[in-house]
């Protein structure tokens, strides 16, 4: 599937449901970041070997990455695309979570 007709880039719903946590050598500088890493300003440290991504651990409506642009169902963008950290990278529409986070957020499930 191209990324053009990706269903991703009209849902968000996972970086409106779900927690992002992950080492923080994926930081910008970091020895395992992608493109220019993720902005140490978008997390919140948890310990020395964890950071999580600002809004992912909100409840309710105001879950919510901080990177997540647009409204969710809609059109949405991430504004760290080539820098997300590796959960991001991992989840797609195939994942078990994608539909658990679509519901969340009150959208239809993709099919199965």
């Amino acid at each position: 599937m191209s990324a053009a007709s990706s269903p991703c880039q009209s849902c968000g719903a996972c970086c409106a449901s779900l927690r992002v946590d992950f080492h923080p050598a994926e930081l910008a500088g970091g020895a395992f970041a992608w493109g220019d890493g993720v902005p140490l300003a978008m997390t919140v440290p948890l310990t020395p070997a964890l950071v999580r991504m600002r809004g992912t651990d909100a409840t309710g409506e105001a879950s919510r990455c901080v990177a997540l642009d647009g409204e969710i169902g809609v059109a949405v963008s991430c504004r760290i695309y080539h820098g997300r950290p590796s959960p991001c990278r991992e989840f797609d529409i195939e994942h078990p979570a994608c539909n658990r986070a679509r519901r969340h957020c009150g959208l239809p499930p993709l099919a199965e």
